[in-house]
């Protein structure tokens, strides 16, 4: 379906950008089901996020922003509401512009995303002990849909610890999360079931490792949340040690539907583009 008048944009606010596969994977899978939609790489610097979150909303037919690194926790600001999970962890990966209230609404669909993706390649983690690196915008959320699936463990680790602690704290006082062990901890990843990479390492070639790759054990399940074809530097580490890999193209699959749904458009799982590698 092509573009004309009556088609609705959509959005999506990153620094870099270029890296990004959610346009492609927006605008095929919409285009399957024949939505007259269109996602729009928006390349913006850090001191013109306010003029674009402010500017964008005066085109009727926009309707929506997806939200990725490095801006998941300070689109918070900009929104009047927020859903259950944005609010709970601080960041928001896509927002909703209501024009008759001239406002923003965000919500988080990165933990939902990535515990669909895991669900639909067969793992489950419950009972699992899970080591989770990194507590940024997209970890907080991957922290949160992790814990609510019951692991015998799961540890947070941040480079700087006082975040880690921080998101265990707010993970604790959520009463359905009361029987999970949950604490932050080092990068050693040795003993655990389930290793999930939710830092920007990996992004490029010469990114360092998020954790000593030696330690890795065979038959662990190493996670990725970088979007890449191929394999990130760890995974092909991981996959070197003889462990189960998942890459982070699952997560963007899994979440694809939510985030539509939350624009409005009711995309169909069967109707997702799985066009990325590796």
């Amino acid at each position: 379906m092509g573009i004309d008048g009556k088609t609705q944009l959509v959005g999506i606010i990153a620094n870099p950008i270029a890296h990004v596969r959610t346009p492609q994977l927006f605008n095929e899978s919409v285009a399957r089901q024949g939505l007259n939609a269109v996602c729009v790489p928006f390349h913006v610097l850090d001191n013109d996020v306010s003029r674009v979150l402010q500017g964008v909303g005066g085109a009727r037919n926009f309707i929506g922003m997806i939200v990725t690194i490095p801006y998941k926790e300070r689109v918070i600001d900009f929104c009047a509401e927020l859903t259950e999970t944005a609010k709970l962890v601080g960041s928001a990966n896509v927002l909703r512009f209501d024009h008759e209230q001239g406002a923003w609404t965000g919500g988080n669909f990165d933990g939902e995303g990535f515990i669909a993706g895991l669900r639909g390649r067969g793992y489950d983690l419950r009972g699992k002990r899970v080591l989770l690196l990194g507590s940024g915008g997209a970890g907080k959320a991957i922290a949160y849909s992790v814990a609510l699936e019951q692991p015998a463990e799961l540890v947070i680790y941040n480079r700087t610890m006082a975040r880690a602690e921080e998101l265990v704290k707010r993970l604790r006082s959520v009463a359905m999360l009361a029987n999970v062990h949950i604490q932050a901890g080092d990068n050693d990843p040795a003993g655990f079931d389930v290793i999930i990479n939710a830092t920007s390492l990996g992004l490029h070639d010469n990114d360092e490792f998020p954790m000593p790759v030696e330690r890795l054990l065979s038959g662990s399940l190493v996670c990725e949340a970088v979007v890449r074809n191929g394999n990130t530097p760890l995974l092909a580490a991981a996959e070197h040690k003889a462990c189960n890999i998942h890459h982070g193209q699952h997560m963007l699959y899994g979440q694809i539907v939510q985030i539509s749904g939350f624009l409005g458009f009711d995309l169909r799982a069967e109707h997702v583009a799985h066009i990325l590698g590796p």
